[in-house]
């Protein structure tokens, strides 16, 4: 809804003809029988007009309401709709108690985007593919707390050929050895099999204080890093005996060409978002 600022501050300002400033001929004779004297012109005042300047002062000045209506997930009762979803399906699945959830951005191994809910319970961390359009869950991926071995929090790094780079920060979380992987599954654009997840935070944090809390990164990590702790220290199998090791380093992320993920992140693939006519 657009808004027009107050006209408060606008003063009217008079305006004068220009033969309204030349003297008439009755006046013109009065002057000439006058003595002459030196008549120093007074000074013209120029009136400013004071500009009526409104900013915003929250969550963010330079966000444009349009633009965030285009995410199904900020429309109203979505978000709400897909974590009672969750919590339902949860405690019938698991009888695990929900400790907390977010909305993140994933990146894959191909730095593709891709939109997510993440939940913590006690037990296991889940990531979520969520269609907000349809309202429902298409894809949920269970991670045991005590499989998670490290975290590694740092910037996103490429390498030097790589032609598709983004910028920002983000957190990687590992629960096997990528180098155990084969090559065939880490050169597969559509696969489900590597032993680690990267996630940054989802754009639509600065359209309210409701996202700004599950959107946030910092927020999740400080939630999982003692619910693994927790985990690990109450877990009676036989774990790799070192903890969990939290690493403040860049993000590798092998792309080179990069056009997959240039065409995808650029039209944001990977949300549920309006289209147009053509769709999601």
């Amino acid at each position: 809804m657009s808004r027009i600022g107050s006209f408060e501050g606008f003063q009217p300002v008079s305006l004068k003809r220009e033969e309204d400033d030349q003297p008439s001929e009755t006046d013109q004779l009065s002057i000439e029988e006058r003595e002459p004297e030196t008549q120093v012109p007074a000074p013209k005042q120029i009136s400013r007009l004071p500009s009526v300047v409104e900013s915003a002062l929250y969550p963010n000045p330079y966000h444009k309401p349009y633009l965030s209506r285009k995410y199904f997930v900020t429309r109203p009762g979505a978000i709400e709709t897909a974590i009672e979803d969750l919590k339902g399906h949860i405690t019938k699945t698991s009888g695990e108690t929900i400790q907390g959830f977010w909305l993140l951005t994933e990146i894959d191994h191909w730095n593709n985007e891709k939109e997510r809910i993440l939940l913590i319970t006690e037990k296991t961390l889940l990531i979520c593919k969520y269609d907000f359009i349809m309202l429902c869950c298409v894809q949920l991926q269970w991670i045991p707390l005590s499989a998670i071995y490290c975290i590694c929090l740092g910037k996103f790094s490429f390498p030097a050929m790589s032609l598709d780079k983004r910028q920002g920060e983000g957190l990687r979380i590992y629960w096997g050895s990528p180098e155990q992987q084969s090559l065939l599954v880490r050169w597969n654009p559509w696969s489900t099999e590597m032993p680690f997840a990267t996630f940054t935070e989802h754009p639509m944090k600065y359209t309210s204080e409701k996202f700004l809390e599950i959107c946030k990164l910092s927020a999740f990590t400080s939630k999982l890093v003692p619910a693994i702790q927790n985990t690990h220290k109450n877990s009676t199998e036989s774990g790799r005996g070192k903890g969990l090791m939290v690493l403040t380093e860049p993000i590798l992320i092998e792309t080179y060409t990069g056009l997959m993920s240039f065409i995808g992140n650029r039209n944001k693939l990977g949300y549920s978002l309006a289209r147009g006519s053509i769709g999601f």
